[in-house]
């Protein structure tokens, strides 16, 4: 799924190019599922559902994620170019969480 605080309309065309076939990306959360608060949209992790010790946000910004700084992996921000490829470097990083929260879980998400 994708969480980004654009408006919908604008998260619906970036997605038509991430993935125009609409294979890969089943769910999309935009600003409308953000809280707004001094100006600033926030994403929160919880309106998901899904258990935050088995969930990662990637983001260029700490930002969004205030209240789940411990499920946050920077990125850096994408500027349009086709040749990025700053998120393939982090396949190693995602298949070695893959296989923790098969095994234990991740551990993030919860009270010290």
């Amino acid at each position: 799924f994708i969480f980004t605080t654009a408006k919908q309309d604008y998260a619906e065309k970036v997605l038509d190019v991430l993935d125009p076939k609409k294979k890969l990306i089943r769910h999309c959360l935009s600003q409308r599922d953000c809280w707004c608060a001094r100006g600033c949209y926030w994403k929160d992790l919880t309106c998901l559902g899904r258990d935050l010790a088995k969930t990662v946000a990637l983001d260029h910004t700490i930002q969004g994620f205030p209240a789940q700084a411990a499920n946050w992996i920077p990125v850096p921000r994408w500027w349009g170019d086709p040749r990025d490829e700053e998120l393939l470097h982090l396949t190693p990083l995602l298949g070695q969480l893959a296989q923790a929260v098969s095994t234990k879980g991740l551990g993030m998400g919860r009270a010290p």
